[in-house]
């Protein structure tokens, strides 16, 4: 009989050298399913229940608590703290490949859940980690069967190969991936404070249907006044130079397409560029610094604020702030109204478009270029603690993501 295979993985802590076991998921635990209960049989109060698709819309390792409630049936499956559920069925093989520990006692584990109970030799998280892990993610896709509605057996599960070390090892790193994922939980619940606060700031600093907004400084009591956008602003289209012709590509000009716009505040360096002569022989110009860029098809209302002077494709009907009247700050964070605006005066056959001529008529509450600026500054400083919490997010799930691929086989 052949040496059964040990490995170990590129990234351990120190002191740990000894190499990983395989073994099939079968010798580390029991199996067994949840029944009963979907979401139909969901109340108010009642025992805590987990159905599946709760893995889909907030998956996590780790279930220590559940918002869903359900009534106790007779033939209920109820954990015991030390279950790994997964999906039993999905839309996709690789949706359906996510494992979480369930570990409270007590909560209702659902139809549609595949139930693992692993022995003492490894710990619930550990695994539920393991089977959360690129490779054997990809080895459960594998073995997932069906094709608009994707099914993972137990049968299947029990035949996938596991890799683990000493149950010290296994909690010690455990604790670490747990950490960081709450870790990426409480950033995202802060991230969705400070959206919420920014929602709320929109609806009381901006005067829709008023002339006097609910929350102001206290230095301006003016009412606001109704524009229409192309009273004080440019509206200017964008073009699209030959593609065929080499010597307009390829130069010092920045051009811009819809899908590089919408993920950052302000842009300053285009993907593609174009040449004087391809500008001169387009219907493409020049844009200020301060424009702001709005996309008028295809997804109406995308915005970004121009840091360097450029150009666009015809996708945009682009914002030129009169300077005297209107601030690029101040009409960007308006960029949800315009979309409306945009979305219900569009017309098309094909596809939803907001000619520039049709945008320069969306009637706007203004104040004062000064009241202006303020709330500019003030939005402008919450957009950039925003940015700064993205990326701290961005960042930690690049650093789960690097953990998952390196500390496990």
């Amino acid at each position: 009989m052949a040496k059964e295979e040990k490995k170990a993985p590129k990234l351990r802590f120190n002191g740990y050298t000894n190499d990983w076991e395989q073994v099939k998921l079968e010798k580390l635990a029991t199996f067994s399913k949840g029944k009963g209960y979907s979401k139909l049989d969901l109340k108010r109060k009642g025992y805590p229940i987990f159905l599946y698709g709760q893995m889909y819309t907030d998956y996590r390792y780790k279930i220590v608590e559940t918002s869903t409630y359900a009534s106790l049936k007779e033939d209920a499956v109820v954990s015991n703290g030390n279950e790994i559920v997964i999906p039993s069925s999905g839309e996709t093989s690789v949706d359906i490949a996510r494992a979480s520990w369930i570990a409270q006692k007590g909560i209702i584990l659902g139809s549609d859940l595949n139930i693992i109970r692993p022995t003492s030799s490894v710990h619930p998280l550990f695994l539920a980690l393991s089977l959360s892990n690129n490779q054997v993610k990809y080895n459960l896709a594998k073995v997932a069967q069906g094709n608009s509605i994707v099914h993972l057996y137990n049968n299947n599960l029990k035949k996938v190969n596991i890799y683990f070390p000493n149950i010290v090892e296994q909690n010690k790193i455990g604790n670490i991936l747990n950490s960081i994922s709450n870790c990426i939980n409480l950033h995202e619940d802060y991230l969705q404070l400070l959206y919420d606060f920014r929602s709320f700031l929109l609806q009381k600093m901006f005067s829709i249907n008023d002339t006097f907004p609910n929350l102001r400084f206290k230095q301006f009591n003016d009412k606001w006044k109704y524009k229409k956008l192309g009273e004080v602003a440019d509206i200017v289209s964008g073009g699209t130079p030959d593609t065929t012709k080499h010597d307009y590509w390829n130069g010092s000009i920045n051009w811009y397409t819809p899908a590089e716009v919408g993920n950052k505040i302000f842009v300053s360096d285009s993907q593609r560029k174009i040449t004087n002569i391809g500008l001169e022989n387009s219907s493409a110009k020049i844009l200020p610094v301060g424009t702001v860029l709005f996309t008028s098809r295809a997804g109406i209302g995308k915005t970004a604020i121009l840091k360097e002077k450029g150009s666009t494709n015809q996708g945009f009907q682009s914002i030129v702030p009169k300077q005297k009247f209107l601030d690029s700050y101040f009409i960007f964070s308006m960029s949800n109204i315009l979309k409306k605006y945009g979305e219900s005066h569009g017309a098309g056959s094909t596809f939803l478009e907001i000619s520039g001529k049709e945008l320069a008529k969306a009637k706007i509450s203004l104040p004062s270029i000064t009241e202006q600026k303020h709330i500019s500054k003030v939005l402008f400083k919450l957009d950039t603690i925003i940015t700064f919490q993205k990326q701290k997010i961005d960042n930690l799930k690049k650093l789960k993501q690097f953990l998952l691929q390196n500390m496990f086989i």
